[in-house]
């Protein structure tokens, strides 16, 4: 696979999973930033009036992706499984505060809870990807598909 070719075909989901969280984390704060200061074209998503959180797609993401995952499967499908599952996470997590306290809170005090979460999670993940890195063995077959 051309997609991190330095990262053995078992650990590239776990890593494509911390980058799509990360960006999906930060992505998510900017748009609903842009939603909270009233830029013109950007909204919420809406269903018979109803206002639909992220953390619903996030839910709705990991369950099509634990499901792919009952059976086996290439490693460039884990790879996308991974990022699937990275930003599933971030969608939900981005809004653990409101699953907390069953209210809206994203801008208010009590919604830092779901920043410092992300942070932290962003920060030990990170920490353990980096720390378990090893070489791939140059004698070992590639596993490209």
């Amino acid at each position: 696979m051309r997609l991190l070719p330095g990262i053995s075909s078992e650990r590239r989901g776990f890593v494509l999973a911390w980058w799509g969280f990360a960006v999906t984390f930060g992505g998510m704060r900017l748009l609903t930033w842009l939603i909270h200061i009233d830029v013109a074209g950007v909204g919420d998503v809406q269903a018979g009036g109803v206002h639909i959180h992220h953390y619903v797609w996030g839910i709705l993401l990991l369950a099509v992706v634990g499901a792919a995952g009952l059976v086996k499967r290439s490693a460039r499908a884990r790879a996308w499984m991974g990022l699937a599952y990275g930003v599933g996470m971030a969608l939900i997590v981005d809004e653990t505060a409101l699953l907390i306290s069953l209210e809206d809170v994203y801008w208010d005090t009590e919604g830092w809870v779901s920043i410092a979460l992300a942070i932290a999670l962003i920060a030990v993940v990170g920490g353990v990807l980096a720390a378990t890195h090893r070489r791939r063995d140059p004698t070992q077959a590639r596993d490209d598909d």
